[in-house]
């Protein structure tokens, strides 16, 4: 289990989808970046303008729509989708094998060469972020790394710098405070909510936005980190681990008794029932084959 540290001097994404235009600039540039394929994809296959329609092995970001009436006129809402890189990452503390680690930076990052492709961390992940290489026939699992080999040379992530009004990148304390200065001087603006702040335990990604969070998407989170829960329901995976494989052990042990029963009992219905020709006949064949045996042996 994970222990409590300072994540106030974290790297943090704040992204004001308010000021947001649906440009699509950060998707662009995380494929170029992290040198991911792109994908055959149409528009409304999803929920809307979105394409691709999902985050996937071959997407670590998208934008998505959210259309909306206001004073009688249609209106559009954006929101970036991502990792949330958390303080205290479910993903991390799931992990048998340590593939997934928290940065001092800041990012939520994994080693390719450690995953063995268990797909805990799937399960884990509160927001539905890290994906399966369902294209390959030995699958592991990616996800946005916050551009982590950018970060620690002191450069900004791949989609900090090519957006051109929503995103805003610093020390994560910093971040949360610029987030509160706008609430504070923009109140008709915004929703009275730092979105991010104590989430999940508290993420490196921040959002200010001026529709319900529900009504974008934002799937339902504790404010506990999640480590606390997944820690709970995965110290129990051995125990269940060898119940299950006793069990199955013993069905099929029971499983193949029967069949090696029903086989003798055929054998000697069959040799009843034999003509003595032919049973001389079927000792004579067993008696050359064990006479090839041992030439063999010999």
């Amino acid at each position: 289990m994970s222990t409590v540290n300072d994540f106030g001097k974290n790297k943090a994404f704040l992204i004001d989808m308010t000021k947001c235009t649906g440009c699509r600039g950060c998707q662009v540039a995380c494929k170029q970046w992290n040198q991911l394929e792109a994908e055959n994809t149409e528009f409304f296959s999803g929920e809307g303008y979105e394409n691709p329609p999902a985050m996937s092995e071959f997407t670590f970001t998208r934008i998505k729509f959210r259309d909306y009436e206001r004073n009688g006129q249609s209106e559009f809402a954006f929101y970036k989708e991502m990792c949330m890189h958390c303080n205290d990452a479910a993903c991390v503390s799931v992990c048998p094998v340590a593939a997934f680690v928290k940065t001092p930076e800041g990012p939520v990052i994994y080693k390719t060469k450690t995953c063995i492709g268990c797909r805990f961390c799937m399960i884990a992940c509160p927001f539905g972020v890290p994906k399966y290489e369902w294209s390959k026939a030995f699958p592991l699992v990616r996800k946005c790394t916050g551009c982590y080999s950018r970060v620690k040379e002191g450069l900004k992530p791949a989609c900090v710098t090519t957006c051109p009004t929503a995103i805003t990148y610093g020390p994560r304390e910093e971040m949360i405070k610029e987030a509160e200065r706008r609430l504070s001087a923009y109140p008709d603006r915004y929703l009275p909510k730092v979105y991010g702040k104590d989430e999940a335990g508290g993420t490196c990604v921040i959002y200010l936005t001026a529709l319900p969070f529900d009504e974008l998407g934002f799937k339902p989170v504790t404010m506990r980190a999640l480590p606390s829960y997944t820690w709970q329901a995965l110290r129990l995976v051995p125990g269940i681990f060898i119940g299950v494989g006793a069990t199955l052990s013993a069905i099929s042990w029971f499983q193949h008794r029967k069949e090696r029963v029903q086989n003798e009992q055929a054998g000697m219905l069959s040799a009843m029932f034999q003509h003595p020709r032919e049973q001389e006949s079927q000792a004579q064949e067993d008696q050359t084959s064990q006479d090839v045996k041992e030439d063999q042996r010999s």
